[in-house]
């Protein structure tokens, strides 16, 4: 995919999360939230996962940089 394909594909997705979220009622907020948290939780598992293992050590530094920034 090139840089122009690329930048379009962002720009198209902000809009459509912004369209997205300003019609969520407040109420549901909360409940977004959580689930946004559970794949974060799930996303630093991985990169534990990735870190711990023995692979490449390329592999292994790129786990520990997303457990770091996680």
């Amino acid at each position: 995919m090139g840089l122009l394909a690329g930048l379009t594909v962002f720009v198209l997705a902000v809009f459509v999360g912004f369209e997205i979220i300003t019609k969520i009622p407040p109420t549901l907020h909360t409940p977004l939230m959580s689930g946004s948290n559970a794949i974060s939780g799930i996303t630093l598992v991985g990169a534990v996962l990735a870190a711990g293992a023995d692979h490449h050590w390329f592999a292994c530094v790129l786990g520990m940089v997303a457990v770091i920034l996680a």
